[in-house]
């Protein structure tokens, strides 16, 4: 009877990294791509209130933000509460145009579920909120959320 032998020192081949550069290179190639940066530079400050009951939102490319707070430049644009539509200051009476500027950017089919979320500083007066809530209800956005920090409202 003939005996088989085993090599013992043999091992498994070595695998061929010479491609692995062009692999990271295209996985980073990609994330450049396909990644998004910020879209808005606040000129606002902006400490969102606290809210115990908070819900998330579905889908956030349907959501268009204003934001209220006071300027973060207090010394050009003194400290009284500000409305930021895009990278801009705006005005009351400029609301209206910027909600008809986001349904026509949106899809046919998607404007009826065009949310307008409120980021307002928490100690911007109700006056000015509430007189952009009119403004918005004058141009038929009437889907209005305000963002708030998940936690404990203090008082």
């Amino acid at each position: 009877m003939s005996k088989f032998k085993t090599k013992k020192g043999k091992g498994s081949p070595a695998i061929n990294t010479s491609s692995l550069p062009d692999i990271i290179f295209m996985l980073l190639f990609f994330f450049m791509v396909t990644t998004v940066m910020r879209e808005v530079t606040l000129r606002v400050k902006l400490r969102l209130p606290a809210a115990t009951e908070v819900q998330k939102l579905e889908k956030k490319s349907l959501v268009s933000y204003i934001y209220i707070g006071p300027p973060t430049n207090t010394a050009m644009f003194g400290t009284e509460s500000r409305i930021q539509l895009n990278d801009q200051f705006a005005r009351m009476q400029d609301i209206g145009e910027f909600i008809a500027r986001e349904r026509e950017a949106r899809n046919e089919a998607d404007r009826q579920f065009l949310t307008t979320s409120l980021k307002v500083h928490d100690e911007t007066k109700m006056g000015v909120v509430t007189d952009v809530k009119q403004e918005l209800r004058k141009s038929g956005a009437f889907r209005i959320n305000y963002s708030t920090v998940k936690g404990v409202a203090m008082k």
